[in-house]
């Protein structure tokens, strides 16, 4: 069983379906779903960079099972562009990582991969400016 507590306002979503807290409220989740915390999702406008791009297509691979192949379609053409782009050996190694875990059909642990990119494209674009 998985418990879940969100605060007053705070949304999540379980298989789909968007849920927002009145009150602070306590979930307990007694088979498996998809589901994220409103900290989890990014919305479409926030994907302004390649593995940000990664992160929010692999989240909809993960709450939109009906369009799953094509979300997986994209998936693979952004890990590539992304592989491209990030050469640090702990990036690769994190792009191999969620690479697996998608394969695995583990979309929820590929998200916390890909906030990890996420990490490490923002120190290039970073260096990058400086």
């Amino acid at each position: 069983m998985l418990r879940i507590t969100l605060r007053d306002g705070e949304k999540a979503i379980v298989n789909g379906a968007v849920l927002r807290a009145v009150g602070r409220t306590q979930i307990a989740v007694e088979n498996q779903v998809s589901i994220l915390r409103g900290r989890e999702v990014m919305q479409p406008e926030e994907a302004t960079t390649p593995a940000r791009q990664l992160y929010f297509t692999a989240m909809l691979a993960y709450i939109d099972p009906a369009n799953r192949s094509q979300h997986q379609d994209n998936i693979v053409t952004l890990i590539g562009n992304l592989v491209a782009t990030l050469t640090a050996p702990e990036a690769r190694t994190a792009c191999i990582g969620f690479a697996h875990d998608i394969a695995q059909g583990e979309y929820y642990k590929a998200l916390s991969a890909a906030r990890e990119l996420i990490g490490f494209e923002d120190v290039v674009t970073e260096a990058q400016a400086a």
